[in-house]
């Protein structure tokens, strides 16, 4: 599709000239416990986002049971650092048998729920739960077969590609269109838990847009919510943020989750970056800023003058508001002669002088 064509959902469009289409990821900030994960949606709901994202994935799908070195994160990592990869998603991992509750609770706010596959029985299953439309992972951007198992469904796909080069990019692109995906979204993404704004890259956002000419949007981790309202004003379509209850009650993720007010923010600041953006280049006074005119100084006489008086800095000056004569006839007028008594406030016309 175009970057100037819309992807349009149930509750949402996605694409240039409405709203930043913003996302809620979970991921495993429900802490294991499925009230938890009801009561993230409920707050969700509440922010103003428009969709709540999960992961469906069982550590099984995503690695296997191993301690070999390779399948431990990276010891100076600063969220996981030397974590077994299969207990880390075992713990991270949203139950399969919660998300039927999950999807309808977000459904009755309003909220489009979806999720992110990691392998085949994961898309079949969501298919199943009837999702509208599908996010693959980062580290997924190189599994072309899994990609095209997306694709197969028909449903919009939206495609995170941090870490992966412009090629990878262009190869998975590939993969997806030809599988018969016709509705794409591509993310700009740091993939680094949490990302620091100085690898946050987002002229990325042009240059995919312009690449392949899809609606483009970012997938954010780094702390707080800047980063996500610059992208918006870059033209981001998109934004996708993680959210918890409340970053002290620990998580795999919540160190760099925003909580339910912070996201809210994210979605009004989000918007008025896209509409400020958006209003375009004019010089002159808006609609608005004409009831500002009023204001501008110009000279009043600022003392009880008689006929006669001289024009003086004390008895005329430049204030607000507006209605005499332009500050700078000050000094064509200073010195002449008032033609009638005047009394202190009162623009200053050539017609009293």
């Amino acid at each position: 599709m175009s970057a100037t064509q819309n992807i349009s959902l149930s509750s949402a469009v996605i694409g240039q000239g409405n709203p930043v289409f913003t996302i809620a990821e979970m991921s495993g900030n429900h802490n294991g416990d499925l009230a938890r994960a009801l009561e993230i949606v409920d707050a969700v709901a509440a922010t103003g986002a428009h969709a709540l994202k999960i992961q469906t994935y069982t550590a099984d799908t995503l690695t296997i049971d191993s301690d070999a070195p390779a399948f431990r994160v990276r010891g100076d990592h600063g969220l996981w650092g030397d974590r077994n990869l299969y207990s880390l998603y075992q713990e991270a991992h949203t139950p399969w048998e919660w998300h039927s509750e999950i999807f309808d609770r977000a459904r009755s706010h309003g909220l489009i729920p979806f999720s992110t596959p990691f392998d085949p029985t994961s898309v079949a299953f969501l298919e199943d739960l009837g999702v509208e439309l599908y996010k693959t992972a980062s580290a997924e951007i190189v599994d072309l077969p899994l990609l095209r198992e997306v694709a197969r469904t028909g449903k919009p796909v939206v495609v995170s590609t941090g870490m992966a080069t412009l090629s990878e990019i262009d190869a998975a692109v590939t993969a997806l269109r030809d599988a018969g995906c016709t509705e794409l979204v591509l993310l700009a993404c740091t993939a680094a838990y949490p990302a620091e704004p100085e690898e946050a890259r987002l002229g990325n956002i042009q240059v995919l847009r312009e690449a392949f000419d899809v609606p483009v949007g970012l997938s954010d981790h780094t702390l707080g919510t800047g980063v996500a309202v610059a992208a918006a004003a870059l033209g981001a379509t998109v934004i996708e943020k993680h959210l918890t209850l409340d970053r002290d009650d620990g998580g795999v993720d919540s160190e760099f989750s925003l909580t339910p007010a912070e996201f809210a923010a994210l979605v009004v600041g989000a918007e008025q970056a896209r509409v400020a953006v958006g209003s375009g280049v004019a010089f002159g006074p808006t609609e608005q800023e004409r009831a500002v005119l009023a204001l501008r100084r110009s000279l009043y006489v600022v003392a009880d003058v008689v006929a006669g008086e001289k024009v003086t800095s004390h008895n005329v000056r430049s204030i607000r508001p507006a209605g005499g004569l332009p500050a700078d006839d000050f000094a064509r007028v200073e010195g002449r002669t008032f033609s009638k008594s005047v009394s202190r406030g009162t623009a200053l016309s050539w017609d009293l002088l």
